[in-house]
């Protein structure tokens, strides 16, 4: 009987800020390990989820969105996305199906062609056009690149995620098993606890906090009565932002801190105390010493 070869790699997501890479990679694991919201530039590190199959090993790498980058961590999260296109046997290629804006896409698919790798194109939130519109937009990217595949998806509610995993399964050279068959992740704790109190300071205030927000774990202690004891620091530039993020009487403070601790012990699995506070570091998203000192470097 003729042996079934294993298949794995490296499988980046790329594409611009929010058309959905980390609701996608979070589906195909089923659970979530990547933190997402409505706004863009909500990644900003390179982040692998890994996914295991009777015979193959996919190693996703969800990246931040690819833009025209300004500022110092702009321009390091773009690189994150551009490395890890280097460093990958395929990539999925995302793309909202409704959008019109090629201008941009080009840019992307010009970074892809000169990188050399099999790229497939993944035309997402396929819930939200018509079935004429989502022909047209097939047709058009077709004739933009030679994509291996074009699988539109919903990341939202899960159509065509499975034949979206079969297509890149496929196209995976043979090779061993890279992680332990059962992890989802090779980051650890502390990142994860850090990247859920950024998402609640992402969703719960204004618009212009959450890019100026850096969170760091001061302190991760798990006591003999099995509770997770956590101190973070949320970090901003401005002063005005730091009375945004405490709120009236610390309630702003407060609310992140409760849905932050419901994600972080539904992570964990067990309870969790946590602590927070807020500090200012003026200017740290353009300060290089300051950006490595928070892990972005």
């Amino acid at each position: 009987m003729k042996k079934i070869p294993f298949r794995s790699g490296f499988v980046a997501i790329v594409g611009r800020p929010n058309v959905g890479k980390s609701t996608l990679l979070n589906r195909i694991l089923g659970e979530k390990i990547v933190i997402t919201s409505d706004k863009p530039q909500t990644t900003r590190n390179r982040v692998k989820g890994i996914h295991n199959l009777p015979g193959a090993q996919i190693v996703f790498m969800d990246t931040p969105g690819i833009h025209r980058a300004t500022s110092l961590l702009n321009k390091y999260m773009v690189e994150e996305a551009c490395s890890s296109i280097r460093e990958t046997d395929l990539v999925l290629y995302l793309a909202e199906a409704a959008s019109t804006d090629l201008g941009k896409e080009k840019h992307i698919l010009g970074l892809l062609a000169s990188a050399g790798k099999p790229v497939m194109l993944v035309l997402n939130k396929i819930d939200l056009v018509a079935r004429e519109t989502l022909l047209e937009r097939i047709a058009v990217y077709s004739a933009l690149y030679p994509f291996k595949e074009i699988v539109p998806v919903s990341a939202q509610n899960g159509d065509g995620v499975g034949r979206l995993v079969e297509c890149v399964v496929g196209c995976l050279p043979e090779g061993p098993l890279y992680f332990p068959g059962d992890i989802l992740t090779d980051l650890p704790e502390r990142f994860i606890v850090a990247e859920i109190i950024r998402e609640k300071v992402f969703r719960l205030t204004r618009d212009e906090i959450p890019y100026s927000v850096a969170v760091e774990i001061e302190s991760f202690k798990e006591r003999p009565n099995g509770l997770v004891a956590i101190s973070a620091v949320i970090n901003v530039e401005r002063d005005s932002q730091k009375g945004i993020v405490i709120g009236k009487r610390g309630a702003m403070l407060k609310r992140i801190g409760s849905e932050a601790r419901c994600g972080i012990e539904a992570f964990l699995d067990t309870k969790a105390f946590l602590e927070l506070f807020v500090r200012v570091r003026r200017d740290w998203s353009e300060n290089p010493r300051m950006l490595k000192e928070m892990g972005y470097e």
